[in-house]
């Protein structure tokens, strides 16, 4: 049982406690993650450690304890006989599925760093890869025979991506005999969590065997997982809130997970709940907007299908958590089983490794309302619930283990008053070593102290918050970045795209930030025009510019544009963008707007059904002419989004009728729902145009037929979904993870 004593102040949070390890008190505890899983295959060689849940939630691999160390050894032996030596950088480039857990573990046995990353879309820029390639100059990368061929076509325009070793772990070469046990310790670093933005650089946090074996005791006994716990999670593992929440922490606690592809949930969100309710597993989670598309997508029918009675823990991080959601979610699912006691706020990022505070396991979420007003001048200040210009906040529950968290002001760096918002700082074991080869940028973030005690080192961790009856309660970031379903984007990388979208706008005259809705975050993009294109500019014509250069470049809609006049948005002295203050002056509704163009929330108000596909909408058959057809079907799924042309079979998706992947995704559940066709999840990678969906509706297999399924989860489109949605969900708590607005 867990034994703690708070230490606890309005400012401060400090829990000391004893923990319950997944391992006997004063037996085998294991040092690294080499004497986990060897322990694991030793003990437990026959127990099924992962399955892979292919088209229909299918069983299409598992890998039992024994296999995976096996696996692990040979991907070792491998690198070892390549002559990479232990502390060289590896890169992975694998779909989600059973390889990449392989590949991985293999890393860690040969003692080289693994630096997870994923395989770029399809005719899309390497810029990315290409930076993380270049910050962690790795010597080699380990990915599939598949996407080997694929990437070598490119390699011609990455000469630095060329130069690196591949090897292609799937071929079936390699004896796991010939492995050659490491020198790896606790304190050996075990590999680089890249942060994420657009186009700024990323930057690797250092992770080493402490750091993830402390956090995974952690989540074990703050969740309260068994050795009878099963997960089902589609979360995917290139980041922390799926490789170390799921992947590694099942490895830990010795029980099995299912693991789904993310693109099977975008596109089908129902069969994360199916496969809960099939397998009667015990936990899952994922960020704020899984459950909200959930709640508004499962419709009646659907959900008579699922008993959520298993459910115990649903984990809830990686993005602001909204009472309004969990509200929803639960009023939908409860007479299918669901409870909400069963919801986990959480909060972590990846320089904490991942989790820092969690909430109760016996009691759902702690939501309190604060005045809105009062939180934007940084006060705390109880409201009434329901009152005007209250603001209900989920609470991120209670530090955990041995971890501190304190409230600092970020100028004087010193403790807060209980009533006072400031910066999160958190100390403890679980903090990482810093980031890769910046050792400035380390010191700031990691080698904090409080001026008036001189207490420290604390991780600064960029978010705004206080604590208010034990618990963590994160009310937005001290940078800029911008959040939007999970994913991070720099405000000046989509500023220096939305000014260069049209000549009418002035450049180094834009503020980018987002706004809270209920349906979550939302980008709002204010631009300056140019003087003499004031009064001559064709506002909708410049708005639509601005939209599509945003969607083409970042895979995110801008909700708002508003054009303003020459000067309007505030600056410094220096001339630097004020975006708290254009913010402000955006909600109060002083900017001097020339034009303004909000989206519609489309599926704001409509039932889940409604919502799914217009009922109305003619029987199922490719009789008709489908080139009217699915212009039809597109031209109303657009026209709910705002646009009032109708589309044209030449359109690109993504810059003519500014959809983002996700909505790509919602889009071809209406067009399966319109053509009762089964569309596959690899098809959202190659699609560009409205053309390109009428060729895969006469493609498609009729209702029934099951894709084919591809070895190890192999889904060719799952890049094009994480570039939108899941690049960035490492963080485990109320506000996305990786903190990359240092």
């Amino acid at each position: 049982m867990l034994k703690s004593a708070f230490t606890q102040r309005g400012d401060f949070h400090e829990a000391r406690a004893d923990v319950r390890s997944a391992f006997p008190k004063g037996g085998f505890q294991p040092a690294t993650l080499i004497d986990l899983l060897s322990r694991r295959a030793s003990q437990q060689p026959g127990r099924v450690a992962y399955t892979f849940l292919g088209a229909e939630e299918a069983e299409e691999g598992s890998v039992t304890y024994g296999e995976l160390d096996r696996q692990a050894r040979t991907v070792a032996s491998r690198l070892q006989s390549m002559g990479v030596s232990e502390g060289e950088r590896v890169l992975l480039l694998y779909p989600a599925g059973l390889g990449y857990v392989a590949a991985f573990l293999g890393c860690l046995y040969a003692g080289v760093v693994a630096v997870p990353a994923y395989p770029p879309r399809p005719n899309r820029p390497l810029s990315r890869l290409r930076a993380i390639v270049a910050d962690s100059q790795a010597t080699t990368t380990l990915t599939t025979a598949r996407i080997l061929s694929d990437q070598k076509r490119r390699l011609v325009h990455a000469p630095e991506m060329g130069s690196l070793r591949w090897l292609a772990t799937d071929d079936g070469e390699g004896l796991a005999s010939e492995w050659r046990r490491p020198e790896t310790g606790g304190e050996t670093l075990a590999y680089l969590q890249y942060t994420s933005g657009s186009t700024a650089a990323p930057k690797g946090v250092m992770v080493t065997h402490s750091n993830l074996l402390h956090n995974l005791v952690m989540i074990y006994d703050g969740v309260g997982y068994t050795p009878d716990s099963q997960m089902v999670s589609w979360l995917p593992p290139y980041h922390d809130m799926g490789m170390i929440g799921v992947v590694l922490q099942a490895l830990y606690g010795g029980f099995p997970a299912a693991l789904m592809s993310p693109v099977s949930f975008a596109q089908r969100p129902l069969g994360w709940l199916r496969a809960i309710s099939r397998l009667g597993a015990d936990s899952a989670g994922a960020p704020n907007f899984a459950y909200d598309l959930l709640a508004r997508r499962v419709t009646s029918e659907e959900r008579l299908t699922l008993d959520l009675s298993s459910w115990k823990v649903a984990f809830n991080g990686a993005e602001p958590i909204r009472q309004e959601t969990l509200e929803r979610f639960a009023a939908a699912f409860a007479p299918y089983g669901f409870r909400r006691e069963a919801f986990y706020a959480m909060y972590g990022l990846a320089e904490a490794t991942a989790l820092v505070s969690g909430g109760s396991k016996t009691a759902p979420p702690l939501a309190l309302p604060f005045k809105g007003a009062e939180l934007e001048r940084d006060r705390v200040v109880e409201a009434v619930a329901g009152r005007e210009g209250a603001r209900t906040l989920v609470g991120c529950g209670r530090v955990l283990a041995d971890q501190k968290v304190a409230v600092v002001d970020p100028e004087a760096l010193t403790r807060c008053p209980s009533d006072r918002v400031g910066e999160v700082w958190v100390s403890g074991p679980s903090v990482t070593r810093g980031y890769w080869g910046r050792p400035e940028e380390t010191k700031h973030a990691f080698r904090a102290y409080l001026a008036d005690t001189g207490e420290g080192p604390f991780l600064r961790t960029g978010d705004l918050g206080f604590l208010r009856h034990g618990e963590l309660f994160v009310t937005g970031r001290l940078k800029d970045l911008i959040i939007v379903r999970g994913r991070n984007h720099y405000p000046q990388d989509i500023e220096q795209t939305a000014e260069q979208s049209h000549a009418a706008l002035r450049p180094g005259g834009c503020a980018a930030f987002s706004v809270q809705a209920e349906e979550g975050e939302q980008l709002v993009v204010v631009q300056e025009l140019q003087r003499r294109h004031v009064r001559s500019a064709d506002a909708d014509e410049v708005i639509a510019a601005v939209r599509r250069a945003v969607t083409e470049h970042h895979e995110v809609e801008a909700h708002v544009v508003a054009l303003v006049r020459t000067g309007g948005i505030p600056k410094t002295s220096s001339g630097k963008i004020r975006r708290r203050a254009t913010k402000a002056a955006y909600l109060e509704e002083t900017l001097p707007v020339v034009a303004t163009d909000t989206l519609s929330n489309v599926v704001q108000g409509q039932d889940a059904e409604l919502a799914a596909v217009d009922s109305e909408a003619p029987e199922s058959t490719l009789t008709l002419d489908d080139a009217d057809r699915v212009l039809s079907v597109v031209s109303d799924f657009v026209r709910r989004r705002g646009r009032a042309e109708p589309a044209r079979l030449s359109d690109s998706l993504q810059g003519d009728l500014g959809l983002d992947s996700l909505a790509i995704a919602e889009l071809l559940i209406e067009v399966e729902t319109a053509f009762g066709v089964r569309l596959g999840d690899a098809v959202i990678a190659e699609l560009r145009t409205v053309e390109d969906v009428r060729g895969v509706v006469r493609n498609a297999p009729q209702p029934g037929a099951l894709e084919s399924p591809q070895p190890d989860g192999e889904h060719g489109g799952l890049a094009g979904l994480q570039d939108r949605i899941f690049r960035q969900i490492p963080q485990l708590g109320a506000v996305v993870s990786e903190q990359d607005g240092r």
